[in-house]
């Protein structure tokens, strides 16, 4: 259930920055840097530093952590977003 929650808040927020959708799906799972970090593959110094607005992170380690819930980092151009509006 969280899990679900999770997804649609990030899916419902286009405006959160990267280190915001982080943010809000570890608090969401309710899980630790550390236990976040070792379930998506990457060390807890880089969990941090995205947590921490110290880095943006790569698009590899980004699709990391958003595919813990089954969702990748994309790009959508205006006019296709404008649409679905």
């Amino acid at each position: 259930m969280a899990r679900k929650q999770a997804i649609e808040d990030v899916l419902a927020h286009p405006e959160w920055t990267l280190q915001q959708s982080v943010l809000h799906l570890k608090r969401s799972m309710r899980l630790t840097s550390a236990e976040m970090a070792k379930m998506a593959g990457i060390s807890q110094k880089t969990l941090l530093d995205i947590e921490q607005g110290r880095s943006m992170g790569t698009v590899q380690t980004l699709n990391k952590i958003l595919g813990l819930l089954g969702l990748k980092l994309g790009v959508v151009s205006k006019r296709a977003r404008s649409t679905q509006v």
